[in-house]
């Protein structure tokens, strides 16, 4: 696993964070995390490629992404995750995403992404991985877990 990936990419999203819902994040602890589908979660998944090769992953709660969602679309509150709600999150792992790949860009690193792919709980019957993984904390809102999977 490369750690130096995941910097860029919690750069990236403390400021996409900020400029979308308006909430300055906390980082938690770094660590390696096992990653298993988890009941209620929706998952983000940004292929790499390039220099680094693999999988970023951004992880939280179904009523995590539903608040989140529902600032982005200026209040207007969601109950379930539909079309316009995964299109909406989707959008969110794009802008951290494409944001990070600049910082990355700009460190001398060619890479590039490929579109984010959203995943419930129940369509992430992956087999367990290992992960380098950093969660934010959103006050009032909850958690965003960056996960790393990057070679």
């Amino acid at each position: 696993m490369k750690a130096e990936v995941i910097n860029p990419f919690l750069e990236s999203a403390r400021l996409v964070l900020e400029q979308v819902i308006q909430i300055s994040p906390s980082t938690g602890s770094l660590g390696v995390k096992e990653i298993a589908p988890i009941q209620n979660h929706i998952w983000i998944q940004v292929g790499m490629t390039g220099q680094f090769s693999g999988n970023v992953v951004f992880g939280l709660q179904e009523q995590v992404a539903l608040r989140i969602v529902s600032v982005m679309m200026g209040g207007f509150v969601l109950t379930e995750m539909d079309e316009m709600g995964q299109s909406a999150i989707s959008e969110l792992g794009n802008m951290i995403s494409g944001n990070a790949s600049t910082i990355l860009s700009n460190q001398g690193y060619v890479v590039d992404i490929t579109p984010p792919k959203v995943m419930k709980s129940e369509e992430n019957a992956h087999e367990t991985r290992k992960a380098l993984c950093i969660p934010l904390h959103m006050d009032g809102i909850g958690e965003l877990d960056i996960q790393v999977m990057i070679s």
